[in-house]
């Protein structure tokens, strides 16, 4: 067994303040939030929980940013230069981030070292978009005769973007990057169970200088969360986590016409066609389900195989399954770390109940491993002959928890994996390309991968159905941040 790696001491060097407009100031009460690590159950530092007081303040300044400093009167190209230096500064402070988010939501630390170090590329990518996006464009009018049409691309105005703690690291670049290149300011909430990523990113671009405003960051529960849906100094809300809760922002909005980008829930099919290999398929989908132990939105969590080869996929994930190492995120070894809280793994653990009184056949986990002590940890769980009306089949548990459900052929595996509130992800398990290509026409999700768990969140992130409005990343997710006016002028000669 190697050595286990050292966690590091804690990067963060403001956490009793509030960042807000330009400079890190005191909260307004003495409220924090202790963050705990979810392997040793110990508080390892706090942050201010932020009042309404403290959220009218950020929104204060971001809407006084907005309306009369400089940074939408910039040009893109001028924006983009922060914005470049934001992922410079990430790149600096990489192994801090990838040190912390163990600590915080439970990543096994080399899985999280490779998905930090993508997290940069996101404000290069955005920063390009600088010189190629048209936020200026000649219009055709329909009207014809002599007058002429420019459609412009305007920054939407402030921004509340409300961050879920799974991994808030990758939504900052996700939803910062493209605010900032559009000339938005923004206030940044970020989660009580894992603030601390947010807080580099803040101390961050405090060290580029932005200008007073531009981004404010605090802590926040749900009602003080609310206070920023609500606020009508702010104009949209970009939020990640729970569908249950993107319900009720959404609502929300509605109520004042606000726009709104909503990444949430998922309960993704993975469709394996008897022409693909069971071990191979077995070994993707256990390997992918271990990754920030479950907690993923598009993780592929139904496997819809043929009744004919049902039992053989679920003993191979079984077996893929029990050979997993579970323990602390940071020992080498380690292939499934914690989740995030206690109150996390009693959701899963009471999933898992629900799956044994539904009838499902357990074939691997369903319990707290026992050779740990302490720590959030439920064992790598498979399910088979699941009925895909059951719980564990339609509501997302987000822990390391696999159901295996028969289908009767080809066309009934597709009509199982759209049969779901969600369509975040899926995937097809096929050699034929064009086989995979036709399925995925077929499919209702947001992203369709073949023979593994896919997405490109530099290019286009998102959800049919219950799992969002709207798609984060490349110029898809930049046109959230931007309102289109169109600019008629008279034609030359036309008077007044």
């Amino acid at each position: 067994m190697s050595p286990t790696i050292d966690r590091g001491s804690l990067p963060l060097s403001r956490t009793d303040r509030l960042y807000i407009n330009g400079a890190w100031v005191e909260p307004s009460s003495d409220a924090v939030f202790d963050v705990v690590d979810p392997t040793t159950e110990e508080a390892f530092f706090s942050v201010p929980a932020a009042q309404a007081a403290d959220m009218d303040r950020a929104v204060s300044a971001a809407r006084e940013a907005f309306d009369s400093g400089p940074w939408p009167r910039m040009t893109p190209r001028e924006r983009a230069e922060y914005v470049r230096a934001l992922g410079k500064g990430l790149r600096e402070r990489a192994d801090e981030a990838a040190r912390l988010w163990p600590r915080e939501s439970g990543v096994v630390y080399s899985a999280g070292v490779g998905a930090v170090s993508y997290v940069p590329t996101l404000y290069d990518r955005y920063a390009d978009l600088a010189d190629t996006f048209e936020f200026e464009s000649p219009a055709d009018l329909s009207v014809g005769g002599s007058d002429t049409g420019v459609l412009l691309r305007e920054p939407v105005g402030v921004v509340g973007a409300i961050l879920a703690w799974n991994d808030p690291l990758l939504m900052i670049g996700m939803k910062v990057a493209p605010a900032l290149i559009a000339g938005c300011t923004v206030v940044l909430k970020a989660a009580p169970d894992a603030p601390g990523t947010a807080y580099l990113m803040t101390e961050i671009a405090d060290s580029v200088g932005l200008p007073p405003g531009v981004l404010n960051v605090v802590t926040a529960g749900r009602e003080v969360s609310e206070a920023l849906v609500t606020n009508p100094a702010v104009d949209k809300i970009t939020f990640t986590g729970s569908t249950a809760t993107g319900r009720r922002i959404a609502a929300l909005c509605g109520g004042r016409i606000a726009r709104y980008t909503l990444e949430l829930g998922g309960k993704s099919a993975a469709v394996i066609f008897d022409d693909f290999d069971i071990a191979e398929a077995a070994r993707t989908l256990a390997g992918r389900s271990c990754f920030l132990s479950g907690q993923v939105c598009s993780s592929l969590t139904r496997i819809v195989v043929s009744q004919s080869r049902h039992d053989e996929l679920l003993e191979a994930v079984a077996a893929e399954m029990a050979a997993v190492t579970v323990g602390d995120p940071f020992a080498p070894e380690t292939q499934l770390g914690p989740l995030v809280a206690e109150r996390q793994r009693d959701r899963v653990l009471g999933y898992i109940e629900k799956g044994k009184g539904e009838g499902a056949t357990l074939a691997f986990g369903g319990k707290r491993p026992s050779h740990l002590s302490r720590g959030w940890f439920v064992e790598p769980t498979v399910f088979g002959n699941v009925d895909n009306g059951s719980a564990i089949a339609q509501e997302e548990i987000f822990g390391p928890v696999l159901s295996v459900i028969p289908a009767r052929d080809e066309d009934d595996a597709i009509r199982i994996a759209n049969d779901t509130i969600y369509g975040l992800n899926a995937s097809v398990f096929t050699n034929d390309r064009d086989r995979a290509l036709s399925a995925a026409r077929t499919l209702r999700s947001g992203t369709v991968g073949q023979n593994d768990q896919h997405g490109d969140v530099g290019v286009a992130f998102g959800g049919f159905k219950q799992s969002g409005v709207g798609r984060e990343g490349g110029e898809e997710g930049l046109r959230n941040y931007l309102e289109t006016k169109l600019v008629v002028l008279r034609g030359h000669g036309s008077g007044d």
